[in-house]
């Protein structure tokens, strides 16, 4: 819920978790596709690419409100 809570928290908006069994009747069809556990990591970019970030993550660059100005 971390992304979610930063996007709420530039938007003004609350934010709320839902079990993953209620997705579906909350979200309609979609909802079975959010409720779907489904890590990632940039472990293969990394090694593939040599790629080291050096910058902030992304909770952090969403939390200086770059994307939510007027």
């Amino acid at each position: 819920m971390s992304i979610a809570g930063a996007i709420g928290r530039g938007l003004g908006l609350p934010v709320t978790s839902l079990p993953p069994q209620d997705a579906v009747g909350h979200f309609g069809f979609v909802g079975g596709i959010f409720a779907m556990d489904v890590p990632a990591s940039s472990d293969l970019t990394r090694k593939r690419l040599d790629w080291h970030p050096a910058e902030q993550g992304l909770i952090a660059d969403l939390d200086e409100g770059h994307y939510f100005g007027a």
